[in-house]
């Protein structure tokens, strides 16, 4: 069962917040990126049905961006208490919420700027900025 992108935004704050690591929105798209990644590639499903769009900064998933855009680019440090995220989940997104929020945020965006990556091959220089990246092409991500 895939999760809503904001239920799973809203898992990931809070285990930052709690940690005392919080995390910006920029940092959180790119760690929903990589766990979209994880998903696909280790389960052969994705974590969540929304779209991933290539945006100036990487990949961002529209849904989740403007839900806590709220707090621009500080950390966001609200404690949710309502989400549903299955036990059997919790150590492939929490494995790649420590390893990815443990890096500076704009070495999240160079690891996913790499040329040839996913989100380069639709963000083609702008040309395509705002456009879906399919999830076949996130799945074959290096």
């Amino acid at each position: 069962m895939a999760y809503s992108a904001v239920e799973l935004s809203k898992y990931i704050i809070t285990k930052c917040a709690k940690e005392n690591k919080p995390i910006s929105n920029l940092q959180l798209q790119k760690i929903l990126y990589f766990i979209q990644k994880e998903y696909l590639q280790k389960k052969g499903v994705p974590a969540f049905d929304d779209p991933i769009e290539a945006w100036r900064f990487g990949p961002v998933v529209p849904e989740a961006y403007y839900f806590f855009c709220g707090a621009g680019a500080m950390p966001i440090t609200d404690i949710y208490e309502n989400f549903d995220i299955g036990s059997a989940d919790v150590e492939l997104i929490d494995r790649v919420v420590k390893e990815k929020r443990a890096l500076d945020p704009w070495t999240l965006v160079d690891q996913t700027h790499r040329e040839g990556c996913a989100w380069d091959r639709v963000y083609q220089h702008g040309l395509g900025n705002r456009k879906i990246i399919p999830q076949d092409w996130i799945k074959d991500d290096e």
